[in-house]
């Protein structure tokens, strides 16, 4: 395993389990206690993990989200797996709007790139994986979030409100069957907010590490989803839950 890959695996771990000590991290990946510390030390460095008494925690909490590069190494096969069944909603002629995120990326990482659909998005980073080829995308403008890499503000939100949409890929931090979807941050909440409102269909791409958590703001109910798009397999009682909002539900397309 490269030293890349074994770091990658140590995020996905702490996350994973709320924590992990630096024993268990040693037994799991099969390196040594003390290479498993260096990597620690690195990755607190980065803002990936919070180093505890023996091992590491996640640094997320309701209140305080994730940057874009924590959330970018976690579970990437999954996300992976969720963006080859997402790209199956695609049509020729639609207008698509992609939401910042490190599972919407991968999903744009999968469009065709003959030009059949337009994309919009407030991510740079994702607008530049998009513009391949005869892709045309539009971005919205915006103040852009350190953490996140997302667009969001006055500027933002002017676009969405002028702007209509045949498909949505949305993400999430957090999807209770009370508390709805949910974000750490307030001017991101109200992005997604308008993004739900301006698409004819609502695609939502999360592992179901999101599944049961909450955060700070609600931005959608679940009644506002139309399909939503995960890796693992719902337990029985959450699908009948979700089903019940007219939700479908596509689960367990991990690889």
């Amino acid at each position: 395993m490269l030293p890349a890959e074994r770091k990658r695996r140590i995020v996905e771990l702490v996350s994973d389990s709320d924590g992990r000590s630096v024993e268990s991290l040693s037994d799991h990946l099969g390196y040594s206690k003390a290479t498993i510390r260096r990597d620690l030390r690195e990755l607190e460095d980065r803002g990936l993990i919070e180093r505890s008494h023996g091992g590491a925690v996640p640094v997320t909490s309701v209140g305080r989200e994730q940057t874009y590069g924590q959330k970018e190494v976690q579970n990437l096969e999954g996300k992976r797996a969720i963006a080859d069944r997402a790209v199956e909603e695609l049509a020729e002629g639609q207008v698509v709007f992609f939401d910042a995120g490190t599972t919407t990326m991968e999903v744009a990482r999968k469009v065709p790139k003959d030009g059949t659909i337009l994309g919009v998005t407030n991510s740079p980073r994702l607008a530049i994986e998009l513009n391949e080829e005869e892709n045309e995308v539009k971005l919205t403008g915006g103040t852009l979030r350190r953490r996140t890499k997302a667009l969001v503000g006055p500027t933002a939100e002017s676009f969405m409100e002028r702007t209509n949409f045949d498909l949505l890929f949305l993400g999430t931090n957090g999807l209770d069957v009370e508390s709805g979807l949910t974000t750490p941050n307030e001017d991101e909440a109200r992005m997604k907010e308008l993004m739900v409102e301006k698409a004819a269909k609502v695609v939502l791409v999360a592992d179901l590490s999101k599944l049961g958590r909450r955060s700070f703001v609600q931005f959608a109910s679940l009644e506002d989803i139309d399909l939503i798009i995960t890796d693992g397999t719902l337990d029985d009682d959450s699908r009948e839950e979700i089903e019940s909002a007219g939700v479908t539900v596509v689960d367990g397309v991990a690889r």
